[in-house]
């Protein structure tokens, strides 16, 4: 693979480990965003990897334009200077909130599939984070070149289970068990947050790659791959829908049976997912914080650690359930901001 194409996977695959995250490779957010509206959710899913793709690749764009280092130029770009500026907040507010997210699915990863303390699984993601952390963006693309691909793979084991089971069928068959027009708020609100979020790593990074045939491309590479990403889990979770819909990790039931080995492999996987969506949000966090409050990076980075951690026994579906849909009904905004804002230029 010549340099040009790895650096488009090393986009693609940092768009979707930022994107994916513990409320994603457990099953919880596609539980709670797709699943449950059965045949529906197939639709949500292909508007939402359509968008990904096309408006990540805007705003990787726009922030390569801008030589932004943060997602503070890039609101104050797109919303002014007034509105700019609270909007720098609610997305401060929001990346905060999905760090105390992270830190408690990884505290119920350990809890309910390990039989270890939640706390030992608190403390073990943020001494891992915190040594990516440091070493900046390059960090942050060497741990998803590594980490996706290994998603990637897991992802397609489980759908060979669906395929086994003949889950194509039922895929456009189920019905679904919420208000039947809610499917395209809900797949609008969960797209609208995850961009909102990628912000805070896909605007630096465009800012460090500048090559814009490669944005495109590893944009692409990032929607296609993340759509494809929640079909499949989709499926499976379409089949095994009275057994996982009240559980903490919704995939860990349904691979629970296939032995210690891909059971093992699971737990590794979802964890290192968890890390690379942790370390995104502390990333861009730190990066906007450093112009307003004068701690140096590391005590910001273990300051926000404590909180997060004490706010992290609010309990992981809680915060799936009612946090992430706010804060999707906050970043339409901004998404319909981001749709008719023209890029700017050189």
């Amino acid at each position: 693979m010549n340099q040009r194409w790895r650096r488009v996977c090393q986009v693609g695959f940092t768009y979707i480990g930022t994107v994916i995250g513990a409320g994603f490779a457990s099953g919880q957010e596609i539980l709670q965003f797709f699943t449950v509206y059965g045949k529906y959710s197939v639709l949500g899913i292909a508007m939402c990897a359509f968008f990904f793709a096309w408006l990540g690749i805007r705003m990787m764009i726009i922030g390569a334009r801008l030589q932004a280092k943060s997602y503070q130029e890039f609101n104050l770009f797109l919303f002014g200077e007034r509105i700019g500026g609270w909007m720098n907040y609610l997305v401060s507010l929001m990346l905060l909130g999905v760090t105390i997210a992270m830190l408690a699915g990884a505290g119920a990863l350990f809890e309910e599939q390990l039989g270890l303390s939640f706390h030992i699984g608190v403390l073990l993601t943020f001494f891992f984070s915190y040594m990516v952390i440091v070493r900046g963006m390059d960090g942050i693309l060497s741990i998803n070149s590594l980490v996706v691909p290994m998603m990637l793979v897991f992802t397609l084991v489980i759908g060979w289970m669906g395929w086994q089971n003949d889950g194509l069928h039922l895929l456009f068959q189920q019905m679904p068990i919420r208000n039947e027009p809610s499917w395209l708020l809900s797949a609008i609100s969960y797209m609208a947050f995850n961009l909102v979020l990628s912000q805070s790593v896909l605007v630096p990074l465009g800012a460090s790659i500048q090559d814009e045939s490669v944005l495109r491309w590893g944009g692409w590479l990032g929607g296609i791959g993340l759509g494809a990403m929640l079909i499949v889990s989709n499926l499976v979770m379409q089949l095994h829908l009275d057994e996982v819909l009240f559980k903490k990790i919704p995939i860990g039931w349904v691979i629970s049976d296939l032995g210690q080995g891909i059971h093992v492999l699971f737990i590794l996987v979802i964890w290192s997912e968890i890390l690379t969506t942790l370390i995104g949000d502390i990333y861009g966090l730190i990066a906007n914080l450093r112009a307003w409050v004068p701690l140096q990076p590391k005590w910001m980075m273990i300051s926000i650690f404590l909180f997060a951690y004490l706010m992290s026994f609010i309990g992981f579906p809680n915060l799936v359930r009612y946090l992430y849909p706010v804060f999707g009904y906050c970043g339409m905004f901004a998404l319909f901001v981001l749709l008719i804002r023209r890029v700017p230029s050189y």
